[in-house]
């Protein structure tokens, strides 16, 4: 029998797509809404049900397509300070710079427009398996009825955040970036760690919808230390990605 791989399973029923357009990043803010405001209270609801923050206008968005059904599962962006408007910040710039560890990594110091934070994960409760759950068919909403997860689907709603992530790494090396951030749970990091992603943690523990940290990825480890089956699944995504930007990438003309 022939290894199971994650890229392979995970490419067959999801797609990531860029957000370049007004209905594509609308999806993720609805998204985002359902979990942030409908689901954990995070944020105050609205009329418009879409959750949005003054970040969302200089960042890249992706959203993660469920193919056999068309629906959206999660989303996820990456914010990039731009270069020529240094009072635009990172979240974690406008939050949480008071829990910066001296001696790390310092953002202040890295080109505005070269390096972005990951935020705004967000996967809609129909995708995420609970063992409670685990013989209940998932329903998806406005659709029609019919269409219920199988078996195989729900064994990779696991990966879905997985792929979210990747799709971050994948931005930011696009982008040709310095670096990544991203503000999470020091288990979730430990959990990354085992995937091959050495993020170095560069800010104190705080309360921030729960216990979390900031972490830093720099460039040269996006990919060197990934698994054999996290970097097939990472090269898919990147490729995907690739395919559908189009822009310059960042380029830091002190080096020329």
């Amino acid at each position: 029998m022939s290894e199971y791989s994650i890229a392979d399973t995970f490419n067959q029923y999801f797609k990531i797509k860029f957000a370049d357009t007004k209905r594509l990043r609308q999806e993720a803010f609805k998204i985002r809404y359902g979990v942030y405001c409908d689901e954990l209270g995070w944020e105050p609801e609205n009329t418009e049900k879409m959750e949005t923050d003054e970040c969302d206008d200089y960042s890249f968005h992706c959203i993660l397509e469920h193919r056999r059904t068309k629906a959206y599962a999660g989303c996820i962006r990456l914010v990039i300070p731009p270069a020529n408007n240094p009072q635009l910040k990172l979240p974690f710039e406008e939050s949480c710079l008071d829990s910066a560890i001296v001696g790390t990594v310092d953002t202040q110091t890295l080109p505005r427009g070269g390096f972005g934070e990951i935020s705004r994960l967000a996967v809609l409760g129909d995708f995420r398996r609970r063992e409670q759950e685990k013989n209940t068919p998932y329903v998806l909403n406005n659709i029609n009825p019919e269409n219920v997860f199988t078996e195989v689907e729900r064994r990779n709603f696991p990966n879905i955040a997985m792929g979210l992530y990747l799709s971050g790494l994948a931005l930011a090396e696009i982008c040709n970036h310095v670096g990544i951030m991203v503000m999470m749970e020091p288990r979730l990091n430990r959990r990354l760690q085992r995937f091959g992603l050495p993020f170095e943690q560069i800010g104190e523990e705080m309360d921030y919808h729960g216990r979390r940290a900031m972490f830093y990825l720099s460039r040269e480890n996006f990919h060197l230390e990934l698994t054999d089956q996290i970097s097939a699944l990472y090269k898919i995504i990147y490729n995907d990605l690739k395919k559908q930007m189009f822009f310059i990438p960042y380029t830091n003309l002190a080096d020329k």
